[in-house]
């Protein structure tokens, strides 16, 4: 009888040769190469931000995240090796997201808007990891993935209003503490008067250094959570109103303290204690809620076990095998990267050209019958504003509240986070409150037979009132809409070789009993006599 030999099927584990292993080195190695080139202004600008309090808790991010992933190693594993030596839809389209994320990139690069960097890294990022492990691997890491959004800050101008509102929220509620001690208390904006000593609810206090990092502690409880999915919604969403409660106790609790002890009590080692108090009691909160949860759940186990920490199979090693080679999207991925990061690196030195101009502190202190008077900017907000050069100037005019403050700030280039900065964040910021904001045509002030067209805003603090009136001046264009600007800063960077451009701003006191009118009228009297000058100083 012949020997048919075993014909049980042989298999063998899936080996990483060497030739294999350094085809997998490169492509990592390309990979974060051209992510690290393509974005890192926008990463350097967020790490910056890591070292404020609101955002003290962004370098852990990444670091948590990774442990997340890791968690998945042996299933990863397996998505890697089921995606060796070929192509699947899922994977293509991973190449593509890293395709929407480097113009992403681009595009916030070219109209200084670091938020659209970042979040375009993101972007490549999560097509990146699809193309290496494929919706199937998608599927086990989605969750740390988007807790990356964590780290990234807010923009400028949605922080500086949603700290205003929180402001005058903790106030009103941190007033009704203060009244449960049977203390007088009278509230105007967010000044809390006291009567001896008066306490105001600065940007500080908003309550925001609380929110980012519990925001970021609830999703994470929520990821771990042993339980249904509304119990983890209830965890995440639940941060909000416990960080505005607890921050607006602290601040009665502070006020209570001034009260009977003193304003020191509102200051030094004691406030930035305090703070730490109640960030732990909202902590504490959060797992009293999952208590509650278990215990109404009939479920009896300790609290260490309701959430799932879930080691890998360290035996197997501590990273994924990665498979015989890497797989075709994977590579197309790395090289697109790469690609990008060696472009940006190409034309990261190519120079805006703007047109000759004078410089504005020539800007002549006479037009008509406005007399002015220079100013000078203090040297720490100009290192925050980085602008080329400025006027900032005080013009009278012989006429009831003739008084206008005239600004201009002009950037030659606004490309590497050098950028006007709009009044609508700045304003909020130095205390004060915006009653309107619309655009306005000016009239006896046109361009091209067009009357300009500027943002008239009504600003209040405390019992003082001024019309602002505001515009951009960018290559010829004069616009109000903040988010026009950068996408023709984004377009004429690329069809123009320009970003030059100002912000102009005239500020005028209104009189308590004086009409909107009186003031409109006044800065249109001081616009027809200074904008003809401007051109000189401006470009167009």
């Amino acid at each position: 009888m012949p020997d048919t030999g075993d014909i049980r099927p042989r298999t063998r584990p899936i080996a990483t040769s060497g030739a294999s292993t350094g085809t997998w080195l490169l492509t990592f190695a390309l990979a974060a190469a051209g992510l690290g080139v393509v974005f890192r202004d926008g990463l350097v600008y967020m790490s910056e931000f890591w070292d404020t309090e609101e955002y003290s808790h962004g370098s852990l991010i990444p670091i948590i995240a990774a442990f997340l992933i890791w968690q998945q190693k042996d299933a990863l594993e397996a998505a890697l090796k089921a995606g060796a030596g070929r192509i699947e839809t899922g994977r293509a389209v991973g190449v593509g997201i890293v395709l929407i994320g480097l113009f992403a990139g681009l595009l916030g690069e070219l109209s200084t808007v670091y938020l659209i960097i970042q979040y375009g890294f993101l972007v490549a990022l999560y097509g990146a990891a699809l193309a290496l492990f494929g919706w199937r691997g998608i599927r086990l890491i989605w969750a740390p993935l988007l807790y990356l959004v964590f780290m990234v800050p807010l923009p400028d101008f949605l922080y500086v209003n949603l700290s205003a509102q929180l402001q005058l929220l903790s106030s009103q509620i941190g007033v009704a503490v203060i009244r449960l001690f049977d203390i007088p208390v009278f509230l105007e904006g967010n000044v809390i008067d006291l009567g001896i000593y008066k306490l105001q609810v600065v940007e500080a206090c908003s309550g925001l250094r609380y929110l980012f990092p519990l925001m970021s502690f609830g999703y994470l409880c929520a990821y771990l959570y042993r339980g249904p999915m509304w119990h983890r919604a209830v965890l995440l969403l639940s941060t909000i109103p416990i960080t505005i409660v607890m921050n607006s106790v602290r601040i009665g609790i502070i006020g209570v303290l001034v009260d009977r002890w003193g304003i020191e009590q509102a200051e030094g080692a004691l406030h930035l204690f305090e703070g730490w108090v109640v960030f732990m009691a909202c902590v504490s909160i959060l797992f009293l809620e999952v208590m509650i949860f278990t215990r109404f759940a009939g479920n009896r186990r300790p609290l260490a076990e309701v959430f799932r920490i879930d080691l890998p199979d360290l035996g197997r090693g501590w990273l994924p095998r990665l498979g015989a080679a890497p797989g075709r999207a994977w590579i197309a991925a790395a090289v697109v990267l790469a690609t990008a990061g060696g472009a940006s690196l190409l034309f990261a030195d190519r120079g805006a050209a703007p047109p000759p101009r004078a410089s504005l502190s020539e800007f002549p202190l006479r037009a008509g019958d406005w007399h002015g008077r220079q100013r000078n900017i203090e040297p720490p907000i100009l290192r925050t504003l980085k602008l080329t050069d400025y006027a900032l100037m005080d013009f009278v005019a012989p006429r009831p509240n003739g008084v206008v403050n005239f600004y201009v700030a002009y950037y030659a280039s606004q490309r590497k986070g050098e950028a006007v900065h709009s009044p609508r964040s700045c304003i909020p910021g130095d205390g004060w409150r915006i009653e309107s904001l619309a655009p306005m045509a000016v009239d006896g002030v046109t361009i091209d037979n067009r009357r300009l067209v500027v943002n008239k805003v009504i600003i209040a603090k405390g019992n003082l009132r001024q019309v602002v009136y505001y515009w951009f001046a960018q290559r010829g264009r004069h616009l109000t809409n903040e988010y026009l600007v950068k996408w023709y800063l984004f377009w004429d960077g690329i069809t123009r070789n320009r970003t030059d451009g100002a912000l102009v701003r005239l500020v005028t006191p209104l009189g308590r009993n004086e009409p909107e009118s009186a003031a409109d009228a006044r800065l249109g009297d001081f616009l027809r006599a200074v904008f003809p000058l401007m051109d000189n100083y401006v470009p167009g």
